[in-house]
């Protein structure tokens, strides 16, 4: 039986997920990889974490080498080689060795495509100071520069990236300028949930600077398009990646709207005997069916092994992707799922919100830290379209959970009846996902309306009336402005004190403003929750704030 030839351009997630599966599935098959860099498989997840010190060696990044791979899975790995040309129709690559310039050409069976996303570099005088981080040579040039001790940094761009290398460089000591364009950090998250992480960085000493950007990069400083100037001994960018499609685009494959390489649900391009894999390919977007880009090592991994069982002669089809992602910061972990409200309105879609503020597990039980989760719902169907989470411990198992209930299909309502694993040191009977669960079968149930934090200016200009069910003494350390108290536990005695019209209770986080709302509806009285309570209006307040003083400055 004459073998088969497998041709893999790139390597690293999605590459060498391809490559080893393909082993795994036929042993007889030729199956070359080739890679531009000088390096095919390393962890290119952790290179923040080398340069700031918390994974102390570099061979820790290095997963494997071609000799290892050779020997393992009979892999023919070539690095410092380059895919310079496909002809489709001969079914060969024409390649390039980087270091001593000789090109052959390589027939193949079947192609997979991996190239990856190139770092966005805007241009601006001094640009070439900017540092990226991609690949080992990218931390190479960062750790060198590392090394001479400045002790100012500037990252530009507030994303997943550009937020692990602020944790790293502070944690090397270097005082940090973050410049973000966009009005928030993390941009796919909504603002109340981001403004709590850019608090944090704050208290840690990062300079934040959001609604602006790097005009000029200058010696040791950089030029802000506010007309500041902050310093920046060390700069590095994580403004964003662009797919790397330009072998694709030379021949001929066809790109989608977003800039990626189209493939169908079995990851095979236009052409029959290419597929395409990872950063640099379009995803279908599992909440709106759109063709998007989605750049996550997950989705790149497990794309690599199932375009390899296509290739193989299995029936296997791609599901649509969520995007699902989670960041450490300084103590705090922000995890995040489908679309945010605030996209999701824009587009508009008719939705529902909750906001829930528990404890990662029992109060009682020593350690349990107050997280706050964020579930977005199809006002129609029910549907869960995303979540958010922000705290300490357990946020990360709860975004988790409600992606694989989206994966499977479930109602925000069928949270409530979720099964999972309960220990007072690990969650509580009533597990945060079951509690939004419980909201979200009360709205659908029509027991509990609310409103959301930025709904209440208008609702009370409106003529409603809003109700704080605290305690004296949380009113006394932070209120609503026009707010009225009114503790839970008095309002039966004290109904007819409140005034006439709608009602808008809060308590701290929700749950005694349900209670409230109850209990008022059956005394009479129209009346909604402000959902999430104090805390949620907080921080949607802090990130209005900032926002507006922004505005002002920039006006002035």
């Amino acid at each position: 039986m004459t073998s088969k030839r497998y041709l893999i351009i790139g390597g690293v997630a999605g590459g060498m997920s391809a490559a080893t599966r393909l082993r795994r599935l036929d042993e007889h098959a030729d199956i070359i990889v080739l890679e531009r860099g000088g390096h095919v498989s390393f962890a290119n997840c952790g290179l923040p974490y080398y340069l700031g010190g918390v994974i102390e060696e570099r061979s820790s990044l290095l997963l494997q080498t071609p000799a290892s791979l050779g020997s393992r899975f009979n892999l023919d790995v070539r690095v410092r080689t380059e895919a310079v040309a496909i002809d489709r129709e001969a079914q060969t690559v024409l390649v390039r060795d980087l270091v001593t310039g000789e090109e052959s050409t390589e027939a193949y069976d079947a192609l997979v495509l991996s190239p990856g996303a190139t770092p966005v570099r805007p241009p601006m005088p001094g640009g070439d100071r900017m540092l990226t981080l991609r690949d080992i040579d990218d931390v190479d040039r960062a750790m060198a520069e590392l090394e001479v001790a400045p002790r100012t940094a500037l990252v530009i761009g507030a994303g997943f990236i550009g937020l692990e290398m602020v944790e790293n460089l502070v944690h090397r000591g270097l005082d940090v300028t973050l410049v973000e364009l966009g009005d928030q950090v993390l941009p796919p998250l909504d603002p109340e949930m981001a403004a709590p992480v850019a608090d944090r960085l704050r208290d840690a000493g990062v300079d934040v600077r959001l609604g602006t950007q790097v005009t000029e990069l200058h010696s040791d400083t950089a030029l802000l398009s506010d007309g500041t100037t902050v310093p920046a001994e060390f700069v590095l960018g994580s403004i964003g990646v662009r797919p790397d499609t330009t072998l694709a685009v030379a021949a001929g494959l066809e790109v989608g709207e977003r800039g990626g390489i189209r493939v169908g649900d079995d990851l095979r391009t236009s052409d029959p005997h290419i597929w395409a894999i990872g950063d640099a390919v379009e995803k279908v977007d599992a909440v709106t069916g759109e063709h998007r880009l989605v750049a996550l090592a997950g989705l790149a991994n497990r794309h690599g092994r199932l375009a390899a069982d296509v290739i193989a002669g299995r029936d296997i089809r791609v599901r649509d992707a969520l995007g699902t992602a989670v960041v450490g910061l300084m103590g705090l972990t922000i995890a995040t799922t489908g679309w945010p409200e605030k996209l999701l309105r824009r587009v508009g879609r008719e939705i529902r919100v909750i906001h829930t503020h528990p404890a990662s597990h029992t109060g009682y039980y020593p350690g349990a830290e107050q997280m706050a989760l964020k579930l977005v719902v199809d006002a129609d169907t029910d549907e869960i379209l995303g979540a958010q989470g922000i705290g300490g411990d357990g946020v990360d198992k709860r975004i988790d959970v409600i992606a694989t209930a989206m994966a499977g299909g479930l109602t925000a309502s069928d949270l409530a009846d979720l099964e999972l694993a309960y220990a007072p040191q690990f969650s509580s009977a009533k597990d945060p996902v079951n509690m939004l669960g419980y909201v979200a079968l009360n709205a659908v149930e029509g027991l509990t309306p609310s409103i959301q934090w930025h709904e209440l200016d208008a609702a009370m200009a409106a003529g409603d009336v809003l109700v704080d069910v605290r305690t004296p003494g949380e009113v006394a350390a932070g209120a609503i402005p026009g707010s009225i108290n009114v503790p839970l536990d008095e309002i039966r005695a004290r109904v007819d004190e409140l005034p006439a019209g709608r009602l808008i209770v809060h308590c701290k986080v929700g749950q005694r403003g349900h209670t409230a709302v109850r209990l008022l509806a059956q005394l009479g009285r129209e009346a909604v929750n402000l959902d999430g309570g104090y805390l949620t209006w907080q921080a949607g307040e802090s990130a209005r704030t900032h926002a507006e003083v922004r505005e002002t400055a920039a006006a002035a």
